[in-house]
């Protein structure tokens, strides 16, 4: 029998806090998620591998068991036993393990609660099968499995918000989206995760947002940036432009001899600002000058003149 390393599988020694587990867990689950590596049989065997460390270290009772055995395991190897990874040999498992249906400091008996998931021998050996039950039969309470999942948006979805369907697991959820979102962001639906074990709590849907980039626009917090074209003839004379916005059509006004690059200033017409109602980041124009192409013989000799003029 293997022993698995749960703290190596998390990336945690073993000083490490339950918030730390969590945390731990949670990146991990997010990353290995079947749903987010679609037939891939290396993923789906770390995401059980994470699930079933988790299971051990972030139950107090368990985790106290399992270093038991770390440690017994640990002067096994010095004694001349096989190195971790290897069989265990003649490792004296009966004082852990009583069968498939045995106990480990009192977790035996039924499966009680841990339908559905996917257990090595290492643990099935040590805590009795699928280890939910306690001794004398009664069953003890807990909480379900979170899911992990992302919902793409683009960015005029972000903006606007509203509602959205996302299927996990083969349910179909509705959720509202709050203007505002960011690329990255991860929100947290209670109940929304695995059912809950011996009438435990259900898990909660961790789901983190992905915001496609935008051609137009260039999102810095909830300020925008993009570029807006103008002809050297409105830039040099002056005038007025529509330029469209996330939030509508917006008229501008260039001034005379506007430079290239120059950068106005839209406020509120930015990107909305998450669960704060009626406020907005501001919207920045980069004035672009435009040069005429394919010019006529008439309006080369004009440009000539002005040139003339201004001593070029």
């Amino acid at each position: 029998m293997d022993y698995k390393d749960y703290y190596k599988i998390l990336g945690l020694d073993k000083s490490a806090t339950k918030d730390q587990i969590k945390k731990a867990y949670r990146k991990l689950a997010r990353e290995y998620h079947p749903d987010v590596n679609p037939n891939n049989p290396e993923a789906e065997q770390k995401f059980k591998e994470v699930n079933e460390a988790h299971e051990v270290l972030s139950d107090d009772e368990k985790r106290q068991k399992y270093d038991q055995l770390g440690a017994d395991w640990q002067r096994y190897q010095q004694a001349g036993g096989p190195g971790r990874g290897q069989s265990a040999g003649g490792f004296d498992w009966s004082q852990y393990a009583q069968g498939s249906a045995g106990g480990f400091g009192g977790f035996g008996g039924e499966a009680g609660g841990f339908e559905g998931a996917d257990f090595s021998d290492f643990f099935s050996s040590i805590f009795g099968g699928m280890g939910g039950a306690r001794a004398g039969g009664s069953t003890r309470p807990g909480a379900g499995q979170d899911y992990q999942a992302e919902l793409e948006l683009t960015l005029e979805e972000a903006y606007k918000g509203g509602p959205r369907t996302i299927t996990v697991n083969g349910k179909n959820l509705r959720l509202t989206v709050q203007p505002g979102v960011e690329d990255g962001q991860t929100i947290r639906l209670r109940d929304q995760g695995g059912p809950g074990r011996n009438g435990g709590p259900s898990g909660s849907l961790y789901i983190t947002f992905r915001i496609s980039p935008d051609p137009r626009y260039t999102r810095t917090g909830n300020d925008l940036t993009m570029d807006v074209p103008v002809s050297i003839y409105k830039a040099l004379l002056g005038g007025e432009q529509i330029v469209e916005t996330l939030s509508g059509p917006v008229k501008i006004k260039i001034k005379p001899e506007t430079q290239n690059g120059t950068r106005l200033r839209l406020r509120g017409k930015g990107f909305p600002v998450y669960r704060q109602a009626d406020q907005f980041g501001d919207l920045y124009l980069r004035l672009n000058l435009t040069v005429p192409q394919n010019l006529s013989n008439q309006e080369k000799e004009l440009v000539q003149q002005l040139a003339a003029l201004r001593g070029e």
